[in-house]
């Protein structure tokens, strides 16, 4: 009867620590599973993106560092289309976010000025609309803000001008 209790007892508390477990598995690789489950991928250059993995380190077209975080997505001239998500501004050590020459529409999101590692922002050669997020001037690392040929209204925000690593706008 103990041997039973102790199995009872081990049981109801796996059940109990897993979805803890789950709820802090890699948020990295949750916030670029949602964006894959957001974009049309006709040629499934997100193939390998498999959700149940530790973390996306293994995936193609992302690079992590040696604590297994993201620091660089390079997805670009991959006939992508659809829109971003907010979970982007997760990434928090991302460096590279390189999203060039698909078909990305819709507007920029504005959690993308909370990926402050961010040294390389390339989103040129997409659809996107709508006006460059005031958020963007919080890029402190900032050196590659590429955004032309796309379709996006209003000014230049002035909060770029803050970020004095900038060389390419």
């Amino acid at each position: 009867m103990e041997g039973e209790v102790v199995v009872v007892f081990t049981l109801l508390l796996l059940c109990l620590l897993h979805p803890f477990s789950f709820i802090s598995a890699n948020m990295e690789g949750d916030a670029l599973h949602t964006l894959r489950t957001n974009l049309e991928d006709p040629n499934n250059v997100l193939q390998s993106w498999d959700p149940t993995l530790v973390n996306p380190c293994t995936w193609f077209h992302v690079t992590c560092n040696s604590d297994n975080s993201v620091i660089r997505v390079d997805l670009g001239n991959a006939a992508l289309s659809g829109q971003l998500v907010p979970q982007l501004g997760l990434l928090k050590n991302l460096q590279y976010l390189e999203l060039y020459s698909n078909n990305i529409s819709g507007p920029i999101p504005s959690d993308l000025g909370n990926l402050t590692s961010l040294v390389s922002l390339d989103l040129y050669l997409n659809s996107f609309t709508g006006p460059i997020p005031e958020t963007l001037g919080k890029l402190s690392k900032l050196r590659f803000l590429r955004l032309n040929n796309n379709s996006l209204t209003g000014t230049i925000p002035m909060s770029l001008t803050n970020i004095t690593a900038l060389q390419v706008l």
